[in-house]
């Protein structure tokens, strides 16, 4: 019996073990890389899982807006908000030879409004491939960026680096961040480890110094015309301070900070700031991103540490467990077959005590002793 059990555990120790290596090997890198069947949140923000818009406020900012045509000057509140769709449909088309299942399509929207009276300042939309295991955009003949509201050949660009996610398991070292207005990936620096609203989260420091845009020739004239009496032309000169704050097993961002500058400095008069904000995720932003971010990384670590490693140990103790019962098992039914073919009785099994024998010579002697008989007795008889 005990062998019996000791086989059952033993296989059913070999079979955790198994498991446990299948989920380490096999299933946790299939759920670290970007799904396919990702969605939009809707009003509700539903359905489970789904990818929420991002809000970003900017207090007290100086921007350029343009009003009956014409390049003016505001100061106010601006809010951005940025929306990522995956698109399931273009991926199953238009990622092959390389990219075929490698790599997923996203389209992203951006819009700037002013929160007085909800006008727009400026929009983009995007479509670019990512690549499902690290994130960063993936090389693809048909990705653009349009600023001007339309999508137009001139809009056509190179992705490459993060841009909406950083990797699953991000690392504590330096990554390439696609900036919009220069159209190309910097480095972004990795500046230490911080709590957001309770969550571990690495914080990345993107620093971009003051560079010239490239700016259409018409758009440099009718800004100078608008906002530099007497100058024909200019340059913008843009920088930017982006801080992203990433939950590291997810590659989800947190939190995101940019302290963008644009400044038109026309051929004659002075500088004028086209744009002076700071913009922060709201408050709302933050809090779904902590929640969302804390149960990716959850499920994450369920399926590619606890699991694996309970599953292990669990197997490893079966083993043992079982190889001990079956070894038992045999050594008990070996002693009962050998005492059963008549072997010797075992050391310490008490011995029969036997009878005493009884002295031959007594048999035929009285019980009662006999008396001797005198000569006198003799003749009387």
């Amino acid at each position: 019996m005990k062998a019996r059990l000791g086989a059952v555990l033993f296989g059913i120790g070999v079979l955790s073990l198994a498991v446990a290596a299948g989920t380490a090997y096999y299933v946790a890198p299939s759920v670290t890389k970007l799904p396919y069947d990702l969605t939009f949140c809707n009003a509700e923000g539903k359905p489970d899982g789904c990818l929420k818009a991002s809000v970003a406020v900017a207090e007290n900012a100086t921007f350029m807006q343009v009003i009956d045509g014409k390049p003016t000057i505001q100061t106010g509140q601006l809010k951005a908000t940025t929306e990522v769709v995956p698109q399931a449909s273009t991926t199953e088309k238009e990622m092959t030879g390389d990219l075929a299942g490698e790599a997923v399509v996203w389209q992203a929207y951006g819009r700037v409004v002013r929160t007085d009276n909800g006008s727009d300042v400026s929009l983009y939309s995007a479509e670019l491939a990512l690549d499902r295991e690290t994130a960063a955009a993936r090389a693809w003949d048909k990705q653009f960026l349009d600023t001007d509201g339309e999508a137009s050949d001139n809009d056509s660009v190179t992705f490459e680096g993060q841009t909406y996610k950083f990797p699953f398991d991000a690392g504590r070292k330096d990554y390439l961040y696609f900036d919009r207005d220069l159209r190309k990936a910097l480095p972004i620096e990795f500046d230490g480890t911080e709590k957001v609203n309770g969550t571990e989260a690495y914080r990345y420091v993107q620093t971009i110094p003051d560079t010239e845009l490239n700016t259409a020739a018409g758009s440099l004239s009718a800004l100078a015309n608008a906002l530099a009496p007497g100058a024909t032309t200019g340059k913008v000169i843009y920088s930017n301070t982006r801080t992203i704050w990433v939950e590291p097993t997810s590659g989800n961002f947190v939190k995101v900070r940019e302290q963008q500058k644009k400044n038109f400095v026309p051929d004659q008069g002075s500088t004028v700031a086209l744009l002076d904000a700071d913009f922060v995720y709201d408050d709302a932003t933050i809090a779904n991103s902590t929640k969302s971010a804390g149960e990716t990384r959850d499920k994450l670590q369920l399926i590619s540490r606890t699991l694996p490693i309970a599953l292990a140990v669990l197997g490893g103790l079966l083993l043992l467990v079982g190889l001990w019962l079956i070894v038992a098992g045999r050594r008990a039914a070996g002693d009962a077959r050998h005492r059963a073919d008549g072997g010797p009785t075992p050391v310490d099994a008490p011995t029969r005590q036997e009878a005493p024998v009884a002295d031959p010579r007594a048999v035929d002697e009285p019980t009662v002793p006999t008396q001797r008989v005198t000569p006198d007795e003799a003749e009387k008889r």
